[in-house]
């Protein structure tokens, strides 16, 4: 089996697809202009979420939701530098940089609409390069 995406139903699919796009590198492979305003925005190896709009499912509290039980994780070369940037960009940050004990180090942010992301840069890719 191959995982070929992840959905979560956010406020505004739209802005957020854009947004994801503009600032973390991510392109809108399908865009629903009709209910429940379905975005599937992809990056650049193919992994894909799914951004929606259903009234029929209660909206989550992503501001009041810990990262630590969901977040979206990107890869960072330069994890100072990416989290400032996003936060100029209008994340806001949760936490400071972290370092594991095996070298990586984490950064939480929310995105405007507060759902929670991760910048992840590993010592040592889990998977090869």
């Amino acid at each position: 089996m191959k995982l070929e995406h992840v959905a979560i139903n956010v406020p505004d699919p739209a802005a957020m697809a854009q947004w994801w796009g503009e600032h973390l590198g991510m392109r809108t492979v399908l865009a629903s202009q009709e209910s429940p305003y379905i975005h599937f925005i992809a990056d650049e190896a193919g992994s894909m979420l799914e951004l929606y709009n259903n009234p029929a499912a209660p909206m989550p509290d992503y501001a009041s939701m810990n990262p630590f039980n969901l977040h979206i994780a990107f890869a960072s070369a330069d994890i100072e530098a990416d989290r400032q940037r996003l936060i100029a960009a209008g994340a806001t940050p949760v936490g400071e940089i972290t370092t594991t004990p095996a070298g990586d180090k984490l950064a939480f942010l929310r995105d405007p609409w507060q759902v929670p992301f991760q910048f992840v840069q590993r010592k040592k890719p889990l998977l090869g390069e």
